[in-house]
């Protein structure tokens, strides 16, 4: 039974909409949680146009060249449920990310598990507008599979390779 305070998964909450075609910038979206103090600064770097940069860190302010995509499938236990399409569309998105990671681009990628399979996608890129063009040229995303969402982000913790 769901709580009636709370909005349903499919419901835009004031303040928290995805950053997405038509909206000039995603620090709206950004200042969720922490996600990102540069967004939530809303600093530029100087010779980084559209680069966010991170609160000063030992008196220096840095580009923020990390960014997360979320990808929101259309439905609930879509992994379990998907069509032999949309299976084709995400192998296709699997070798992309894949292509990313030997290029030295992604950082790290994988769903959430469950119900709710929302996909995460960590990567660098030089600014918000590269950001966005890797995004939105993801086959699940320019297809209309999926609904993707983007951040800034900064690794601050990282457990050691062993």
């Amino acid at each position: 039974m769901m709580d009636s305070a709370r909005p349903s998964r499919h419901e835009r909450v004031p303040g928290h909409e995805p950053a997405g075609p038509g909206r000039p910038d995603s620090r709206a979206a950004a200042h969720v949680s922490g996600f990102s103090r540069a967004a939530k600064h809303g600093q530029r770097a100087p010779g980084h146009e559209g680069a966010l940069t991170g609160p000063p860190a030992g008196g220096q302010t840095l580009p923020v060249t990390g960014w997360i995509y979320f990808i929101h499938p259309p439905r609930d236990d879509f992994a379990a449920t998907m069509t032999a399409e949309e299976k084709t569309v995400w192998a296709e998105h699997s070798g992309r990310l894949q292509r990313l990671l030997t290029g030295g681009q992604l950082i790290l990628a994988g769903p959430t598990l469950g119900t709710t399979n929302t996909g995460l996608v960590i990567f660098e890129a030089p600014d918000e507008g590269a950001a966005r063009q890797i995004m939105e040229a993801d086959p699940v995303i320019s297809g209309g599979y999926a609904q993707g969402e983007l951040r800034p982000f900064r690794v601050s913790l990282q457990r050691r390779q062993h």
